[in-house]
């Protein structure tokens, strides 16, 4: 990682179902860009746990952050987004929910997406513990037009077999805290996602008062558009770069 203090470094933020090589084609861009980008494997088992993950990455880069979040990973930025050094946040079809809300409650607001219907339900076991935990996937057979519509078929079908799932005790687990209160916030609106209601995107961003734009993609814009993706975080890095360097 270079030590341009001078640009924030970009920190991408997996969700649920996926893990970092979805950012693949926007990391491609952001570097060709001459950008700084750290894309960490989340380890999706709750949201307090994978915030605080997130949180320790953040707190040993040197500089500026801005913190991006795809799907889940929203809900993720909102929480780790307080460090010190984060300048900015940008939300990707994402949850931005407010202190004390939960993903099942901000979800509860709105009507159902095409994904509850296709969620699978598995058990796994946890150390120190008699009691399995519950986690979350998305049946393989649904996978690609569920989430990933307008992805090349022979992609989605290996991101269908390759999930991340996520344990079902992040969707009740209350944020303790909502970043974009005091931090500058940029929220994408996938118009044709089919994972997330696109109206629970728009409530989150409307009542953060965040710069949001609506694409036509799936909820994988980051595939499905990704030059569209980049030109957002590149407002975001050029509007916080003017904040000054950040922490030292």
């Amino acid at each position: 990682m270079s030590s341009r203090s001078d640009s924030p470094t970009v920190v991408l933020v997996h969700g649920a179902f996926a893990d970092a090589s979805g950012f693949a084609r926007v990391i491609a861009e952001l570097l060709a860009r001459g950008l700084d980008v750290v894309a960490p494997a989340v380890p999706n088992r709750s949201l307090l746990g994978d915030s605080a993950y997130v949180a320790s990455i953040v707190r040993r880069i040197p500089g500026p952050v801005v913190l991006v979040g795809h799907s889940y990973g929203g809900a993720v930025i909102t929480v780790a987004g307080v460090e010190e050094n984060v300048r900015g946040l940008v939300y990707l079809a994402g949850y931005a929910l407010e202190e004390g809300e939960s993903l099942g409650e901000l979800q509860g607001g709105f009507p159902d997406s095409e994904l509850a219907a296709a969620l699978v339900h598995t058990s796994f076991p946890i150390e120190g513990s008699a009691a399995p935990g519950t986690e979350v996937s998305v049946r393989i057979d649904r996978f690609p037009d569920v989430f990933a519509a307008d992805v090349d078929p022979r992609l989605a079908s290996v991101l269908a077999v390759s999930q991340r799932p996520l344990a079902a005790r992040a969707f009740s687990e209350k944020a303790p805290t909502a970043a974009w209160r005091t931090k500058p916030s940029w929220g994408l609106v996938a118009t044709a996602d089919r994972t997330i209601n696109p109206d629970v995107e728009r409530h989150g961003y409307r009542r953060a008062g965040m710069t949001t734009v609506e694409v036509d993609s799936s909820h994988l814009v980051m595939l499905a558009r990704p030059e569209r993706v980049v030109q957002l975080i590149e407002e975001a890095v050029r509007a916080t770069a003017a904040d000054g360097p950040g922490r030292s």
